[in-house]
């Protein structure tokens, strides 16, 4: 059975995987301050001691901020792990995954935590839904992810139209019943909501806008991450099942 959202208003928290984003993190940190003007808990995640994000963090954290933690990738280095190692770091209740380049729609974080509230176990950022934008970046990376997102909400009823962005909001209780098989890279966000779907959790979406970053580097690597996505891709074509215990098998698919 899949279990319901706990509607209490449990805190946010905030996973964001880092590498090298000190020149973005003050950014990012402004905005978070703008537009979540209500309480949780923000984990940066990074993978080794020599990051140049964790200065800057510690540095906020030395001036008062309660709200911001760093934590260590446990899982071996890569944003898998970083996420991951941020899941296992939240308390119960909604977790939000934002990248540090900037390209979130953070002013959307409070109709997407309403939604949330409402029951969805998953809710998405969207950017190719009425509303949605997508401003700058490789065009051969925005036709792929919006012809996938679009294709699975279309030809396989997914209820979202962007499965494949990281922006989303997560049930805690979930992320510990799916298993995660991920190891390469962003194709993780799309493993859990087809997972999710499958075992017949609740998925929500709200138009969101994606930017290009303006500063640092990105570890998009489409090419070796690819396969990835396609595994996942066309394990969402495969007949749904209420149990858990379905979607365990289908990950050695």
């Amino acid at each position: 059975m899949v279990s319901a959202v706990d509607t209490t208003d449990r805190p946010l928290t905030v996973v964001i995987p880092v590498y090298n984003e000190g020149a973005n993190f003050p950014g990012l940190w402004s905005e978070m301050t703008e537009h979540l003007d209500f309480p949780y808990t923000a984990l940066v995640a990074y993978d080794f001691d020599g990051d140049d994000t964790l200065p800057v963090v510690q540095q906020i954290i030395g001036h008062g901020e309660t709200r911001l933690r760093l934590v260590k990738n446990t899982y071996g280095r890569g944003v898998v792990g970083a996420i991951r190692t941020g899941f296992d770091a939240a308390s119960d209740g909604p977790v939000l995954v934002v990248m540090a380049d900037l390209s979130d729609d953070l002013a959307q974080v409070s109709k997407m935590l309403e939604l949330y509230r409402r029951g969805s176990h998953i809710v998405v950022g969207s950017r190719y839904m009425k509303g949605g934008r997508l401003i700058g970046g490789p065009w051969f990376k925005q036709m792929l992810s919006r012809l996938s997102g679009l294709s699975l909400c279309w030809f396989r009823g997914i209820p979202t139209h962007d499965a494949t962005n990281a922006f989303k909001i997560y049930d805690r209780a979930m992320l510990g019943a799916i298993p995660i098989k991920s190891k390469g890279g962003f194709e993780l966000s799309l493993e859990i909501t087809v997972k999710a779907f499958l075992a017949g959790y609740t998925i929500s979406e709200t138009p969101a806008t994606w930017r290009d970053r303006t500063a640092g580097t990105s570890r998009f690597k489409l090419w070796k991450w690819l396969p990835h996505y396609l595994k996942w891709y066309f394990m969402a074509f495969q007949p749904k099942s209420r149990t858990l215990g379905a979607v365990t098998e289908l990950r050695s698919t």
